[in-house]
């Protein structure tokens, strides 16, 4: 998952898009980058590390105009070498600098058809690469010197006809303004807004909605699915339609756990989905385990307090903060190895023994995913004194991997594959394992936006909405996936990952 941003102001944006890439951090904590352009000029910073690292003073004076993008990034499949931050940049035609969330499922076949066909080169092995090329190919063809909004909505028709997977971009063009679109089936987020100052009004567009929330600017609305927005350097807007046939199919994932819970992605707001997340597995515990034994609810910092919170509540039981969690300590640069994972648990959270004392307790995460944590953290809920450990996930039980931009692990590390919920229970150590239902969890989100009757919802079903993942596809990613693999290419590259960031 990543994090993108783009404004077309009255005034120097670089503070703007500095500030709007700190609110998106948590969708990127591998490399940050600002690229702005002024009087046809560009200006362009990237590099590993968190928004505040990247840019120091001189950097930021150094960014000058009144239009740029910005990015931050999580790796996926690929290497994590500052090679690869965004935005990217090509200088033909016109000069584009473009930031992109997600993943293409074509890119090998991309690849070979931008060396072969449209003779042009690649220096990375990244996806966006190729989705800038792309995009830059099917705008030069048009062979015009001066190009308009309706050129570049004809540009991003040819991006949604060749290229396959999950896409949120920002282009920035040269000398004529920004423009955002979202691929067919709009996977990963982004949404619009504006914001009135003395010289005129100004438009941003952003992974989420919290971002224009914090610099002040008014949601307008979503990108729709194959939708594009160009914002022009005359302060003008356009949008248009740009897929044939378009279809909401959301990551529902962003609901569970990527996004912030003060954004509101396609119309939902993510703290009310998650409230009613927490109503939905009280309702499962009372159906199913109508006479439970709970005397206290404790949430896993920090996105399951939202259900957490509401699940106690409707279940009319205590709700307690029992685990402390470390803000202060820095960034854990480790190869994402299993025994170095379990080592950091103790040293970000710290349980405080009263909540669990001589208490059956009911831990509450967001989900389940390797399981490593949720074993570490019961384990800590028992040192601390609880009778009974519990544990329910706000989400269904992943077992497939995610191919649309978020780095899950192969399906063999998932702690619920090939596993039944006792199974679960016995391998991470609780006395019992409560996992949401996908129907309660689709209508948690569904609720408020009837549109959404489909969701990106494979890592719980083994799905894939864009229906070109097959077998061999999954075992590809499965050799660049396990931890075996990404411990050989961190070696080689001396990379290091950052373990906030790493699935759990």
């Amino acid at each position: 998952m990543c994090g993108i941003i783009g404004i077309v102001g009255k005034s120097s944006v670089n503070q703007a898009i500095y500030d709007g890439l700190t609110v998106l951090q948590h969708r990127g904590q591998d490399a940050a980058g600002i690229v702005t352009c002024d009087d046809n000029k560009l200006y362009l910073r990237k590099d590993n590390g968190l928004v505040r690292d990247v840019f120091s003073t001189q950097h930021m004076l150094n960014l000058h105009g009144n239009m740029g993008v910005g990015h931050v990034r999580y790796p996926t499949a690929g290497c994590s070498s500052s090679a690869e931050a965004q935005p990217f940049y090509v200088n033909s035609p016109y000069g584009i600098s473009l930031a992109h969330n997600g993943n293409l499922t074509n890119a090998n076949l991309l690849k070979r058809e931008l060396y072969n066909e449209d003779l042009r080169h690649m220096n990375t092995d990244s996806d966006s690469e190729v989705l800038l090329n792309v995009f830059a190919h099917e705008l030069q063809r048009l062979g015009k010197l001066r190009i308009n909004h309706n050129d570049v909505f004809e540009a991003v028709k040819g991006v949604h006809r060749r290229c396959r997977g999950a896409y949120a971009v920002v282009a920035m063009i040269t000398g004529y303004g920004i423009v955002g679109f979202r691929d067919p089936y709009g996977i990963r987020p982004a949404v619009f807004g504006k914001r009135e100052s003395e010289q005129g009004t100004e438009y941003m567009i952003a992974s989420e909605s919290v971002a224009l929330d914090a610099l002040d600017f008014q949601l307008m609305r979503d990108i729709e699915p194959g939708e594009a927005v160009f914002l022009g350097v005359d302060g003008s807007i356009e949008t248009r339609q740009c897929a044939d046939n378009p279809t909401y199919s959301t990551c529902i994932f962003e609901y569970v756990y990527l996004a912030r819970p003060d954004s509101i992605i396609d119309d939902v707001s993510v703290y009310k989905a998650r409230l009613r997340m927490g109503d939905a597995l009280a309702r499962k515990i009372k159906r199913e385990w109508g006479e439970h034994d709970i005397d206290v609810v404790i949430p896993i910092p920090d996105t399951s307090r939202t259900s957490a919170m509401q699940l106690a509540y409707e279940l009319k039981t205590l709700y307690r903060e029992g685990f402390i969690k470390n803000r202060y300590i820095g960034r854990t640069f480790i190869m994402p190895g299993q025994q170095e994972r379990k080592k950091s648990v103790r040293q970000k959270l710290n349980a405080i023994d009263l909540e669990f004392r001589r208490k059956n307790v009911l831990l509450v995460d967001d989900s389940i995913v390797r399981g490593t944590t949720s074993q570490q953290i019961i384990q800590m809920a028992r040192d601390a004194g609880a009778k009974k450990v519990y544990f329910a996930s706000a989400s269904p039980a992943i077992r497939y991997p995610n191919v649309y931009g978020i780095d899950m692990p192969t399906k063999e590390e998932f702690i619920a594959h090939g596993r039944t919920e006792e199974e679960v229970a016995q391998a991470i150590g609780a006395d019992k394992v409560i996992y949401q239902d996908l129907s309660d969890l689709e209508g948690a989100v569904r609720k408020r936006n009837s549109r959404l009757v489909r969701f990106d919802n494979s890592v719980f079903t083994g799905e894939y909405v864009t229906g070109d993942i097959d077998e061999d596809y999954l075992n590809n990613i499965q050799t660049q996936r396990n931890d075996s693999a990404k411990q050989k290419r961190g070696a080689q590259n001396g990379d290091i990952i950052d373990l906030h960031n790493s699935p759990r």
